[in-house]
């Protein structure tokens, strides 16, 4: 049934991708023979390894529409979002911006929400605003929120839980006309769908290597440079990356980062409609094994590969027990470790009962056909199998 007998059944691709054997081929070299120090500019390897950064670079900032001089290259999204918004609310504050207060929503990633409240000791005003029971922000409740002088509104291009897609060109827009700039965490984004930084008028937005079949580690922010958006460093060092970001660059990291975004622009829209396939087949063979499952968040605004299921009857934790051989995930990745029900389901409106009940299932530019026949009979056997709980209506 399964293609790869020996290896367990991956579908869990909003935590991590696999790394595109791809970007491994042109990341490999960087370890051995070409070794150098981007920043050693006076001799060959260096030169070397600085060119290949910068062609990177130019990569990553092709598959959002940006200028390579608008890349900030990073470990990753988390370091990117903390960089955006610690550090234009700090910049701001050095220059005597009156402007406190900083929107989110209330479904996203946990270091920009930490990021945010982070930053009401240093005399900011965080506000984080609720989504509707689709996952998306209500624009009537963001334009509200921005009438009291406004200096960020973050909201993630797609929740790395539900797969929902919000607006971001309108929210963007909704920004700007308050006075307001604009960041996005394009984590989930980059690479599943068209972004581009000029058109939706964007003003920062981060990027993570290892969502988009690169490798961990590496990162990227896209700030702009017109009109020009100033950020201050969260640490100190030798002033790389134009000061925003000190420390040596790791040259493999960044090579297979932009071989990863060339990958995701050159086939993105195979991919979609291949995974998007797998994903309609997935849900309709489900549908017919276990009645009574319900998607969660709105069903057309998302990413394809994203499932984001309440089960009817069944403890998410027990069904994970009873098929070890299938990856998938009760939540964000990043709170794994807690046992409470997850945030963005509980902003969503559903009960921690529902939210115990559900599984993030998640699609990707490796899985097979035959992968999603067989988590489909997986899936059944562990629902009938497993202790049931009440179902709420």
């Amino acid at each position: 049934m399964n293609n790869r007998p020996n290896r367990p059944i991956y579908l869990d691709n909003q935590a991590t991708t696999q790394c595109d054997p791809r970007v491994v081929q042109v990341m490999l070299p960087f370890f051995t023979e070409h070794f150098g120090n981007p920043h050693s500019a006076e001799h060959a390897m260096g030169r070397f390894a600085e060119e290949a950064v910068e062609a990177a670079r130019a990569q990553v900032a092709a598959l959002i529409g940006a200028d390579a001089r608008e890349i900030v290259l990073t470990s990753g999204a988390t370091e990117s979002n903390n960089i955006a918004i610690k550090g234009l609310a700090r910049f701001a504050a050095q220059q005597g911006d009156p402007r406190k207060r900083i929107i989110t929503a209330a479904t996203e990633h946990k270091c920009v929400l930490e990021a945010v409240a982070d930053l009401e000791a240093e005399g900011f005003e965080p506000v984080v605003l609720p989504v509707r029971p689709d996952g998306l922000l209500d624009p009537d409740a963001v334009r509200e929120a921005l009438s009291v002088p406004t200096l960020l509104l973050s909201v993630m291009a797609v929740n790395n839980e539900t797969g929902v897609v919000q607006d971001i060109a309108a929210l963007a827009a909704l920004a700007h006309a308050a006075g307001a700039l604009f960041h996005t965490d394009a984590a989930q984004a980059a690479g599943k769908i068209k972004l581009d930084v000029e058109a939706m008028k964007i003003d920062l937005l981060s990027i993570s290597g290892h969502k988009l079949y690169g490798p961990k580690g590496v990162g990227a922010l896209y700030v702009r440079r017109r009109p020009r958006v100033r950020l201050a460093p969260l640490f100190s060092g030798g002033g790389q990356e134009r000061g925003l970001r000190s420390g040596t660059l790791p040259a493999p990291l960044i090579v297979g980062l932009g071989e990863a975004c060339r990958i995701a622009r050159a086939e993105m829209d195979a991919d979609h409609q291949r995974i998007a396939a797998l994903r309609d087949r997935l849900m309709a063979e489900l549908g017919q094994a276990i009645p009574g499952i319900h998607l969660n968040a709105d069903p057309t605004h998302r990413i394809p590969g994203n499932l984001n299921l309440t089960f009817p009857a069944t403890q998410a934790q027990a069904m994970l027990a009873a098929m070890p051989e299938l990856c998938v995930s009760t939540g964000s990745a990043c709170s794994s470790a807690e046992v409470e029900p997850s945030y963005v389901l509980r902003a969503l409106g559903l009960s921690d009962d529902q939210a115990a009940r559900t599984l993030r299932i998640g699609i990707g530019r490796f899985t097979s056909p035959a992968d999603i026949d067989a988590a489909v009979a997986m899936l059944a056997r562990a629902h009938a199998a497993s202790p049931s709980h009440p179902s709420e209506a």
